[in-house]
């Protein structure tokens, strides 16, 4: 897959889909609908940038968002490839709702940014912000695949150092000595049993 416009970086452009469905249970008493993402697919230049009422029956409706521009950037090749290599690559989306309503009776939600990178999707979460995930297809995947492949080496894993092999402090930094020998009995106030020591952090 190509970039769909010309960037100093790779690029391409999708739409959302975004729909509204109807709670059920008790909970639908105090708010009868939730949004959620839908979809991320390919955008057409007939998609337009406005929103878009797609479908609508009692319980679902559907919009579109075209125009959403997706970059990839060399310094977050790691963050691309968290992603690639999970069992579910997936698109991120980041989507607030309105303020106020502007194409339709109510507020919709807006999608702001689609990312494929893990960390993107990281950030946002610690943020608080809307963020939900769907299936990315398999050119997108290629693409994806390619530009880690080329901007991004997998660092193998340190071996780490047995804790055995870690010398233990006591709470003065002070090397600790254990001694493996059995204790029996004791003196008074031992109440019979050998004392175990901890060593301190």
């Amino acid at each position: 897959m190509s970039a769909s416009l010309p960037s100093d970086r790779p690029a391409i452009e999708v739409a959302v889909i975004m729909q509204r469905i109807a709670n059920v249970g008790p909970g639908a008493r105090w708010q009868p609908w939730r949004w959620e993402l839908a979809d991320v697919v390919m955008n057409e230049p007939g998609f337009g940038k406005e929103p878009r009422l797609l479908y609508e029956n009692e319980s679902t409706q559907r919009w579109l968002h075209g125009g959403l521009r997706v970059e990839l950037f060399k310094d977050d090749g790691e963050g691309y490839y968290l992603n690639a290599s999970t069992d579910v690559p997936s698109w991120f989306v980041l989507w607030r709702m309105e303020e106020e309503a502007t194409v339709a009776p109510e507020p919709i939600p807006r999608p702001t940014v689609v990312s494929l990178s893990y960390y993107d999707a990281g950030r946002w979460l610690d943020a608080q912000e809307n963020v939900e995930q769907v299936a990315a297809p398999a050119p997108v995947l290629e693409w994806l695949g390619a530009f880690v492949q080329e901007h991004y080496v997998v660092e193998p894993k340190k071996r780490k150092r047995p804790d055995s092999f870690l010398s233990l402090k006591d709470r003065f930094g002070n090397p600790v000595t254990i001694s493996t020998e059995k204790k029996f009995g004791g003196g008074p106030g031992d109440g019979g049993q050998a004392k175990q020591g901890k060593p301190h952090g």
